[in-house]
């Protein structure tokens, strides 16, 4: 495989798509915003010069932020027409799995030559920068070797799920229930801090070096504590995608209360107007409900 399209050129997408292009793939950048698109090609490309480039592509990657746009992406603007014989469908973006496992039987039923990958990433913007993401792969053996060189220009490791899309999506809705779950556990517990008017920092540095720690706690409690600065991933996000892990739980019949309870915290956040703002601000809600605002 040598080249590729890329559609989504976001906070993830951008970093992506370049890594591929230093990593010696051609990559065709696409996004709905047409100043981003033009920026990473180096020119204005009208619809016919995609629709000429995606026939030279022997992979579409797929970065964006639901299912929606991913339907918009292969079916809005006929990009999966325009492809390649036995092309690749990488589709990278958090989306259920229900919808993931649909998108590809709606592909197969126009381009049934065509390989669909469920392929979605964990990382953050950091990962993708670093080319340190971690991938949760679903597809044919085949359609995994056809991508694997661009994987590994990707990330740091690649998680096999199964062959069957969906597959991968439903290996990062359990991902991502820890991770939500993870963020508002260290907000409750640096708020409990402090309410009972522990200094945060020593409360903060205590817990990272205990067994009590978690990744999310060492990432996100500095910024719990600090006066809000750069943003890695606002909790709109996570509005997202705990609704993805308690719709995919319903959906399996599981019981999933910690993930219920940690997606309304972060509803709520967003609901006051800071669903913009980086989610280790979902603390803000704590300190409104103890008081300590």
């Amino acid at each position: 495989m040598q080249t590729i399209a890329f559609a989504g050129l976001g906070a993830m997408g951008w970093p992506m798509a370049t890594r591929l292009k230093k990593g010696g793939f051609k990559v065709l950048g696409m996004d709905a915003v047409e100043s981003t698109e033009t920026a990473f090609n180096d020119q204005v490309m009208s619809p016919e010069q995609k629709q000429r480039g995606l026939t030279r592509c022997e992979a579409l990657f797929i970065m964006v932020v639901n299912a929606g746009q991913v339907r918009s992406v292969l079916f809005g603007t006929n990009s999966i027409e325009s492809l390649r014989q036995g092309a690749c469908v990488v589709q990278m973006s958090t989306i259920a799995p229900d919808d993931a496992a649909a998108i590809s039987q709606e592909v197969a039923a126009i381009r049934p030559d065509l390989n669909f990958i469920d392929a979605p990433v964990s990382g953050g913007v950091v990962g993708a920068e670093a080319g340190e993401l971690t991938i949760m792969a679903a597809g044919t053996q085949d359609a995994l070797s056809k991508c694997r060189q661009a994987f590994e220009v990707l990330s740091k490791v690649v998680f096999e799920a199964g062959e069957q899309p969906g597959q991968g999506a439903a290996m990062k809705a359990v991902n991502q229930l820890l991770c939500g779950v993870h963020i508002a556990a260290a907000a409750e517990a640096l708020a409990l801090a402090e309410k009972s008017g522990i200094e945060a920092s020593t409360i903060l540095t205590l817990l990272q070096g205990s067994s009590a720690s978690s990744w999310m706690l060492k990432d996100r409690g500095p910024r719990m504590i600090a006066e809000p600065s750069d943003i890695t991933s606002v909790i709109d996000i996570f509005c997202k995608d705990m609704g993805i892990v308690c719709d995919s739980a319903k959906a399996s019949k599981a019981f999933t209360p910690l993930a219920e309870t940690a997606r309304q915290l972060f509803v709520s956040s967003a609901e006051r107007g800071e669903g913009k703002l980086d989610d280790s601000q979902l603390i803000r809600t704590y300190r409104l409900l103890n008081g300590t605002a």
